[in-house]
C-alpha cells in the first residue's frame, strides 16, 4: 500500500516520529513518504495516511487541524490512524484524552486510532511563557520519545494495512 506520514512539528521531534513510523511501514513492505503536514498538496496518491502533530496547550499544530478540515471526505475513505508528540507527564500515568483534544480530528478524519507519544524538550528552544510553563511543571529538557513503542505501534499498523490490503486484493480477484 501507499501510506503518508504526515506531521505538524514545530521543532523538528514529531517529524523525527513521522520518519521512524514511515521507516517502520516501509520495511513491512509499503511505499511510504513522509511530510510535514503543511506540505501535503493531495491525498489522492495515498491508500493510508498516518498523521501526527506536535502539542502545545493541549492541542495540535494548525498544519495538522487544517489537513484534517481540508481533506476529511478523503481521510474517511481510507486507513487513518493519529498520533499526537509532547505531552510530558511525569510521575502518574494520565489518560490520553487529558493531555490532548483530538475528539474533533478522529471523527472527522474516521481514524481507527490515536496514539500519544513523549516528545523531546529542548528548554532552550523555547519562549518565554513555553520555558516557563515547563519550568513551573519541573520538566526538565530531555528526549521523552520511547522509539520501541513508536515501532511498535508502526507494525500494528502494518499489520492492519496488510489485512487491508489482502482484503482488496481478494475483492478484486472475485
Amino acid at each position: 500500500m501507499r501510506v503518508l506520514v504526515a506531521a505538524a512539528t514545530k521543532h523538528g521531534s514529531t517529524m523525527e516520529i513521522a520518519e521512524r513510523i514511515a521507516a517502520r511501514l516501509g520495511r513491512a513492505g509499503h511505499a511510504t513518504v513522509a511530510l510535514e503536514a503543511g506540505k501535503v498538496m493531495s491525498l489522492d496518491e495515498f491508500d493510508a495516511v498516518v498523521l501526527g502533530s506536535a502539542v502545545y496547550g493541549g492541542r495540535w499544530l494548525e498544519d495538522a487541524r487544517q489537513l484534517v478540515g481540508t481533506s476529511t471526505s478523503k481521510l474517511r475513505a481510507r486507513p487513518v490512524w493519529l498520533f499526537s508528540s509532547g505531552p510530558v507527564v511525569t510521575g502518574r500515568p494520565v489518560p490520553a484524552s487529558d493531555l490532548v483534544d483530538v475528539d474533533a480530528m478522529l471523527e472527522q478524519s474516521g481514524a481507527r486510532g490515536h496514539r500519544v507519544f513523549g516528545g523531546r524538550i529542548q528548554l532552550e528552544l523555547l519562549g518565554f511563557i513555553e520555558r516557563s510553563m515547563m519550568r513551573a511543571l519541573r520538566v526538565e529538557s530531555g528526549d521523552y520519545r520511547d522509539w520501541d513503542e513508536v515501532e511498535a505501534w508502526a507494525d500494528e499498523i502494518a499489520e492492519a494495512l496488510s489485512r487491508v490490503d489482502a482484503a482488496g486484493a481478494k475483492s478484486v480477484a472475485a
